[in-house]
């Protein structure tokens, strides 16, 4: 792709919504969203005004980490539906002029998966097990190094004849080894199958994590994943893995119709992380420091915007925002009320590049707290003994409609995780009402299509975030008290906007010239 074809690439201004397919739309009944429940509501993310929709995986899988433990790439589980499903839902969402972006898992397989299941069967030092890493015990029978699973506990597991498997996840995920010509060749291959399919793009799992350092030397400390994002650990972002993103970039930009792929990459500098989208890798990463940013200080969330946007310029990417996904904590939770998740939405819908919305993000959805230990089921619940609740409180399916059964997410009225009385969050209580998160999303994400041009800090009271972009203007009062109002029209606010006075946690939209809408 050109120079010029890629500064209009769609993917530089999209807004892309996640649906983890497993809590949006039961299309047949058993109390799990499918593909066939995604095909049926395409129609409300069109008309919410995304541009393109990422979905979790939904290939054959064991369901021990939701998905992401693989065991076939190019099928579809059985719960989601069939290829037959995914190639309507995919049709479906083109002729609306949506674009579809899926998971791809490559750091790790299933357990279940052919591959493994036959380097199990076979001898230490065989083709099949240069597929993973499986490493010999040290002297006293312990594992190869101090190395520590994502999701609690040592990375290692033990096989009968005693050699141990790396898994940076679940001991159902074992890692591959990209070292071995067969893994490089066998992804290719699966890009390729989806591509010929129609898909638009990829979404990389643990894009930071394939390449582990030579020799698996000890990272010498304990609490490591604490440190995922801070500092460069022996088992991610070693520079090798841009040699694969590389290899990638070069058949998707072998495919027509603009194909892209967004890095999941946890680098220690905003500098690290923008190697990812380097011109020849791949198209964006996703921005964890703005959703990690601390929103009780209005300077720090300054500074994560602009060291962001700064590292994005320096390769010519643009940069990706996000406030919630599949993985943390619901962000009207996270940030303390619906007043300043709002405000927070739309400061990121005002900033240049490309915004991610989580599933529910639109409705104001919080973060369920109290689900029942029984019903739980994450690993990281498991592997932590249940001391840490783990992802299923962002995870809980949505609600659609108020007096439906499981309020419309299935027709039978179960859900595979159980539902709060989220009637009054439901979608079709809050369309039309002016006063709803959903219906602030709508006209956001329309006014968002007028938003041109680089950021511009203006000067303002302590606490406040105030910055233009060619004739927009985006104020955001962060300070805990009021402040004065901006003296233009607001075209768009995130709470009602009395007087002169600017509340604390809200946000208003201006736009310059006469002829913007909302």
């Amino acid at each position: 792709m050109g120079a010029d074809a890629q500064s209009e690439a769609w993917w530089r201004t999209a807004v892309i919504y996640e649906v983890y397919v497993r809590s949006f739309v039961d299309g047949n009944g058993d109390g799990v969203g499918d593909l066939a429940g995604l095909r049926e509501r395409l129609p409300y993310l069109r008309d919410l005004g995304v541009d393109a929709v990422w979905l979790t995986p939904f290939f054959t899988s064991p369901m021990v980490d939701g998905g992401y433990d693989v065991a076939d790439y190019r099928d579809v589980d059985p719960s989601f539906g069939s290829l037959a499903d995914f190639d309507a839902m995919l049709a479906d969402a083109h002729a609306l002029g949506l674009r579809v972006i899926i998971d791809v898992v490559p750091n790790h397989t299933s357990s279940q998966h052919a591959w493994f299941r036959q380097a199990l069967q076979e001898v230490p030092g065989s083709a099949a097990r240069a597929r993973y890493h499986f490493r010999p015990p040290t002297m006293d029978g312990e594992p190869p190094n101090d190395w520590e699973s994502v999701f609690g506990g040592p990375a290692w597991t033990q096989t009968g004849d005693g050699e141990w498997y790396l898994h940076l996840f679940d001991p159902a995920q074992p890692d591959l080894n990209w070292d071995d010509p067969d893994v490089r060749v066998e992804f290719e291959s699966v890009l390729r199958f989806w591509l010929d399919r129609g898909v638009d793009g990829f979404r990389v799992d643990v894009a930071h994590g394939m390449v582990k350092a030579a020799g698996y030397p000890a990272a010498g400390l304990t609490g490591q994943i604490g440190l995922l994002g801070r500092r460069v650990l022996p088992y991610f972002d070693q520079d090798g893995v841009h040699e694969i993103h590389k290899a990638w970039r070069k058949i998707l930009d072998s495919y027509p119709g603009q194909r892209m792929a967004v890095a999941e990459a946890w680098a220690s500098t905003p500098q690290r992380l923008a190697r990812y989208t380097a011109p020849d890798e791949l198209h964006q990463a996703f921005n964890f420091e703005f959703l990690q940013a601390n929103w009780a200080d209005p300077a720090a969330v300054k500074a994560s915007i602009d060291s962001c946007v700064h590292a994005a310029e320096s390769v010519g990417a643009p940069t990706t925002w996000v406030l919630s996904n599949h993985d943390v904590r619901r962000h009207v939770t996270r940030l303390g009320s619906r007043a300043r998740a709002d405000a927070a939405a739309l400061l990121m819908l005002a900033l240049p590049g490309s915004a991610y919305v989580y599933q529910g993000d639109e409705l104001g959805l919080p973060e369920v707290l109290d689900l029942p230990a029984d019903a739980r089921q994450d690993p990281v619940w498991f592997r932590s003994g249940g001391t840490d609740p783990g992802r299923d409180g962002c995870r809980v399916p949505l609600p659609w409609t108020a007096g439906a059964p499981a309020f419309g997410f299935s027709a039978t009225g179960a859900a595979w995780l159980p539902q709060p009385d989220w009637a009054a969050f439901a979608a079709d209580v809050q369309a039309g009402d002016p006063s709803s998160t959903l219906e602030l999303y709508r006209r956001a994400l329309r006014l968002r299509r007028d938003l041109r041009g680089p950021l511009r800090w203006r000067e303002s009271a302590p606490g406040v975030l105030d910055f233009t972009r060619d004739g927009f203007r985006c104020v955001v009062n962060l300070s805990g008290a009021a402040v004065a109002r901006p003296a233009e029209d607001i075209a768009l606010a995130s709470q009602p906007i009395d007087g002169d006075a600017l509340p604390s946690d809200a946000a208003v939209w201006i736009f310059a010239r006469s002829n913007r809408s909302s």
